[in-house]
């Protein structure tokens, strides 16, 4: 596929990611959505085969079932001019392989981050019935954030497809296949924990435990030979951290972890001071061998087999009568023995809860009873993978080789952070509450998020975690920042502009005349004084204005008859509360002398002034006009 191409009208390819024996991958960017992602494209030579087409559509079906943090996210499925195509998450990084040969040695605390993320992700696929069955470092992205994802669910099967590895196939990587793959039988949400045994050894040795010239010399290794210890590599590897290697890639299934779950939860304390001196992990040693009641007509016929012979080998003796007593005497031995072993006996159930699935099986063995069913539940008291309780109880007595069931904890209940940013703080904190979460509130003001609504969170959407042990935070709007509005009577106009201009607030300002305030100074205000308000909210205040008087002056104009002019144009200008000397206030036509009434409004202690111009020249004024 040439970059350049536009699968379907919307995937433009951009490069090469890499290619497999399936299908190619490739880094493309989706022209709908303008984002990048990565587009896996079933390889040409294939497209017909039938069995690789059905592997691709598996692995669509499968990734499409998951929603996981830590699984790569499958976004559309697709056929282009006869070629299948899947369109996925596109994760900036490098696969697990090449990380560990880029970094290590990996610190051991960064080597059990990166498994919990595995684990999670496993134990995600496991719940949705759904075994991996490839899991493998190349199959495992981490991104530049170390960020972990799954990917590659091309032979991921059902549980309920029991018909997944055949006879002579060797399906998976064989550096990672567990033993009952190797030989053929079918693999279990166990197979899983083994690959990813081997995934954790490789972490912390850098290295397969098994090598070999052929694929099948290798899986002969994984059910014959050991794995070699992680601490012969390292010394400095806690025996706790070799024993998740150890019990992980138990040649039976029956004594790994039963899911990747109890493996993270053992994981997750293997480096804890409390379990320095932990022995090393041993397998149960199961002979598979039963009690057996023996029928009293196989010891006769061994008896006589054994007269038979010794009379046949010995000199004949006189006293041949002693024979059928001590036949007698035999069989009725055998008789009571066999009474003795048909007469179940009855034992006590040994104390289990707080132990492993495995401790609890050897215990049981050792009082001669039975591993029955295994339920599993969520605890807030027991760790993951240990022993909640017993049935029957503890101290019960049961019958010798009775079944004796277990409930084992799951840890803490998970629960998945939604994204809440937006939504109203009090239901969001009620759901999470009654889900055992502890949920604290910061209050902060904003002028564009409603009062009540989330505005930050301080775990991140999509995450899992233990909801008794995690406290979330959120920030939540107060609504714009609210101030009270003191009492401004007698305040300047200038101060409660000062005040508005600190608090954000929007002044109206009205003139009154007042018998009692200074001019300047506010009569009224409105909100009144203690009411609360917000940024952008206006008050509005009442000031006092000059108290106005009124007076009138007659001018006498008189009128000008020179060079024989019938009219004169006489222009008056005054000065007052309402008027000044730049505006001309009456403009007549006189035509003999006339006396014109001025008035004149005045404030306080203000003085008036006028002019008059009688055609274009001044020929009277006044400056001290008072009351």
């Amino acid at each position: 596929m040439n970059p350049g191409y536009t699968l379907n009208n919307r995937y433009k390819i951009i490069r090469s990611l890499g290619e497999g024996g399936m299908a190619n991958v490739y880094l493309a960017h989706d022209l709908i959505l303008d984002r990048d992602v990565s587009v896996k494209l079933l390889r040409l030579d294939l497209r017909d085969d039938p069995h690789t087409k059905r592997r691709f559509q598996r692995e669509a079906m499968a990734a499409t079932q998951l929603n996981d943090p830590h699984i790569v996210g499958v976004y559309d499925v697709g056929e282009d001019h006869g070629l299948q195509y899947l369109v996925m998450e596109y994760v900036k990084g490098t696969d697990l392989k090449e990380y560990i040969g880029l970094h290590f040695p990996i610190p051991f605390k960064q080597v059990i981050e990166i498994m919990e993320q595995i684990l999670s992700a496993v134990e995600e696929a496991h719940q949705h019935g759904i075994i991996h069955r490839d899991l493998k470092p190349q199959n495992v992205l981490i991104d530049e954030h170390q960020n972990v994802k799954i990917t590659d669910f091309g032979i991921a099967v059902a549980v309920s497809q029991n018909s997944l590895t055949q006879t002579n196939t060797l399906m998976g990587s064989v550096h990672y296949l567990s033993p009952e793959q190797a030989r053929g039988s079918i693999a279990t949400p166990q197979s899983d924990v083994y690959s990813l045994g081997i995934i954790l050894y490789e972490l912390l040795t850098g290295k397969v435990p098994f090598e070999g010239e052929t694929a099948v010399s290798i899986a002969l290794k994984h059910f014959r030979d050991e794995i070699p210890s992680v601490r012969k590599f390292d010394p400095q590897i806690p025996q706790a951290l070799e024993n998740v290697v150890l019990r992980a890639t138990a040649k039976l299934p029956a004594d790994r972890y039963q899911s990747a779950q109890e493996m993270a939860g053992d994981l997750a304390t293997s480096l804890s001071n409390s379990r320095v001196g932990e022995s090393r992990f041993i397998p149960s040693s199961d002979d598979q061998g039963e009690t057996k009641v023996i029928d009293p007509s196989e010891i006769n016929a061994a008896v006589n087999d054994e007269s038979k012979t010794t009379q046949n080998t010995q000199q004949p003796v006189k006293k041949h009568w002693k024979w059928p007593w001590i036949v007698g005497i035999i069989l009725l031995l055998a008789i009571g023995i066999t009474t003795w072993m048909l007469i179940p006996k009855r034992v006590v159930v040994p104390e289990l809860a707080g132990l492993t699935q495995t401790q609890a099986k050897s215990k049981l063995q050792e009082h001669h009873l039975k591993l029955g069913s295994v339920h599993r539940k969520t605890s807030e008291t027991v760790h993951t993978g240990r022993v909640i309780s017993s049935n029957p109880d503890s101290q019960r007595k049961i019958k010798e080789d009775s079944m004796v069931g277990l409930t084992i904890s799951t840890g803490h209940r998970k629960v998945t952070i939604g994204n809440y940013t937006g939504d109203d703080y009090a239901s969001v904190a009620a759901k999470l509450r009654s889900e055992g979460m502890t949920v604290k509130r910061v209050a902060i003001y904003s002028d564009d998020v409603d009062s009540g609504a989330i505005i930050k969170q301080s775990i991140h959407a999509k995450k899992k975690v233990n909801a008794a042990n995690t406290t979330i935070t959120f920030h939540v709007s107060a609504g714009k920042k609210k101030v009270t509005i003191p009492d401004f009577t007698n305040k300047t106009t200038a101060e409660v502009q000062k005040y508005a201009d600190d608090n954000q607030l929007q002044l109206t300002t009205n003139e009154a005349e007042s018998d009692s305030v200074d001019e300047g100074h506010v009569i009224s205000q409105s909100p009144v004084a203690g009411t609360k308000v917000s940024h952008d909210d206006s008050i509005t205040i009442t000031v006092a204005k000059k108290q106005e008087t009124s007076t009138t002056v007659q001018v006498n104009v008189p009128f000008d008859s020179s060079d024989n002019q019938t009219q004169n144009r006489v222009q008056i200008y005054i000065q007052d509360a309402n008027h000044n000397l730049t505006q001309e206030y009456q403009d007549v036509m006189i035509s003999q002398d006339t006396t014109i009434n001025i008035p004149f409004t005045l404030n306080g202690d203000d003085k008036g002034a006028y002019k008059v111009i009688r055609d274009g020249k001044t020929i009277m004024s006044a400056t001290n006009i008072q009351q």
